[in-house]
């Protein structure tokens, strides 16, 4: 394109639009709609999460297995024989270990109306000792001074009125009591509504986990192939191969060190008398899963389990210490040396990921919040757009 007179140099008004255009991106209209983009995101997260959970959890699987499927596939074992031998092998461990624990945790299970009874009783006598003690003792004060100072007739005026407080206190009491067990019948109505639902997705989740091991590589290369440029697809498929490499070993170290704290701690319990150790061993070793939101759910279910074993006393405090003693060597000295700074996460930015899973998915999303956050920053670690988020997700505390 030329001048009017002539001349070589290009005509500024013709190339504005295209400046224009070049940095649109960078407008506040493109901002605001990537702001939209990602309410929409949370909006579609929250209402499809009867979709999207097993989908998400089977692709993290799938995920973890396709290194030991490429493996298995280079022995010349079909990949349908590896995938099925893969989740036996993966589901009958699991398998045994439930129908093991399923005894313990029925009766568990069958003792939450009891337990929500004595707490309620020991909940009546804090508040009658906390409440109904101290007005008595101010009416007896105020008795005595009344018939020292005023004489009989003002003793006897004085004395009918504490009784409104302490019928007061009864009311608080009784409130308190019938609102913990109003909990207790709404916890276990929610289990038993919320089964099939958790039995549907599971059964889903393995089927979908099957099906992406068996056709998902093939269907993965159709992708690259169609979509991709030409130039970038070796560094796509690099990077989908160094995810899975960095996701496995993760998964694999963590699940590794949260079984030895889950056998650690159950031996422990077992040693010292608690009830169904094994059961308790086995939960914090899944609850390990979700950093800082898990030990704390632990150390709660722990208390619960003490004071139903040994009552209100001082007993009841040792396997919350026995727990909290272990878990505290396993977070400060064995994970940090085992995973390394390559999976280094800022406490806060994980914490507040934590949240918003498990606002948004329940208790499945807290134990994947963190394999999905190691995806992400491992997959923003290639692309160099957004290598400054992973600088700020890997800031020390």
């Amino acid at each position: 394109m030329t001048t009017a007179d002539g001349g070589g140099s290009p005509d500024n008004s013709l190339l504005a639009p295209l400046k224009e255009s070049a940095a649109e991106p960078q407008s506040p209209l493109y901002k605001v709609s990537l702001w939209l983009l990602a309410l929409a995101l949370l909006y579609t997260l929250y209402f499809a999460k009867s979709l999207l959970m097993p989908l998400v959890v089977a692709l993290l699987f799938a995920l973890l297995l396709s290194p030991l499927v490429a493996v298995m596939k280079r022995l010349y074992v079909p990949r349908t024989l590896s995938a099925l031998l893969l989740i036996c092998a993966i589901g009958g461990p699991f398998t045994l270990l439930a129908i093991e624990l399923a005894e313990p945790a029925h009766k568990w299970f069958k003792q939450l109306p009891e337990l929500s009874e004595r707490l309620t009783s020991q909940l009546d006598d804090l508040t009658e000792s906390s409440l109904g003690q101290p007005v008595q003792t101010v009416s007896q004060e105020e008795e005595s001074r009344g018939f020292s100072l005023f004489g009989l007739f003002d003793r006897e005026r004085q004395a009918p009125p504490p009784a409104a407080p302490v019928q007061r206190a009864d009311e608080e009491g009784t409130s308190v009591s019938e609102r913990v067990k109003q909990g207790g019948m709404e916890l276990m109505v929610a289990v038993l509504a919320a089964t099939p639902v958790v039995i549907a997705q599971f059964v889903t989740c393995v089927i979908l986990i099957l099906f992406l091991l068996i056709f998902g590589p093939r269907l993965f290369n159709a992708y690259i192939h169609i979509f991709v440029p030409p130039e970038l697809r070796e560094d796509r498929v690099d990077l989908v191969g160094t995810i899975q490499l960095e996701l496995s070993r993760y998964i694999g170290t963590v699940s590794v060190i949260n079984a030895g704290l889950g056998l650690t701690t159950g031996l422990a319990l077992w040693l010292v008398g608690v009830e169904d150790a094994l059961l308790w061993g086995v939960l914090v070793g899944l609850l390990n899963f979700a950093p800082y939101v898990g030990p704390i759910f632990g150390m709660g279910m722990l208390t619960l389990a003490g004071l139903a074993q040994y009552g209100p006393v001082a007993l009841a405090a040792l396997p919350v210490v026995i727990y909290f003693a272990i878990n505290l060597l396993e977070a400060q000295f064995v994970t940090p040396l085992v995973l390394g700074k390559n999976m280094r996460l800022n406490p806060l930015i994980l914490i507040v990921w934590l949240f918003i899973w498990g606002w948004l998915w329940g208790a499945v999303g807290v134990l994947i919040a963190v394999p999905l956050l190691v995806c992400i920053k491992l997959a923003a670690g290639r692309l160099r757009e957004t290598h400054r988020w992973v600088r700020l997700i890997e800031t020390r505390a």
